[in-house]
């Protein structure tokens, strides 16, 4: 009897311990979502563009933020990426934060853009928070 007591008592500590093991990555799942989960960033460049003409970026954004403000980046050829213009800062409920860009494309390649929003604590913060990045847009340069 006191064989089957152990075995009974060894099960129900199995499954205390897996349950305690199913829930434990939930829980952390659960903790790991960002607590501002309202918001986007899109990024529109043409397909293709030619070599030497100009063509137009554009971005819009929206987040939680006091204050937002987005920026267009590009690269190109795996170059890093540097800024090519911001958008005015916004303040929310105000709308979407956006941006547009003329580039143009100076050589036979592709060009990588991608839009990055920053939230900000004032119109005149200078220390902006990135708050959501968009995928990145390519655009073929023939």
């Amino acid at each position: 009897m006191t064989t089957t007591m152990r075995t009974g008592t060894k099960r129900a500590g199995g499954r205390r311990v897996a349950v305690t093991a199913a829930l434990g990555p939930a829980s952390v799942a659960l903790a790991a979502v960002p607590a501002h989960a309202k918001g986007g960033v899109d990024v529109t460049a043409p397909r293709t563009a030619t070599v030497g003409k100009t063509f137009t970026v554009t971005a819009q954004g929206d987040d939680d933020a006091s204050y937002m403000r987005i920026c267009l980046e590009n690269r190109s050829g795996g170059q890093p990426w540097h800024q090519v213009a911001c958008g005015a800062t916004v303040e929310r409920g105000g709308g979407d934060a956006r941006v547009a860009a003329q580039t143009k494309g100076t050589q036979r390649g592709t060009q990588e853009f991608r839009a990055v929003l920053y939230g900000l604590n004032s119109p005149n913060d200078n220390h902006p928070e990135r708050m959501r990045g968009s995928d990145v847009a390519k655009a073929q340069i023939r």
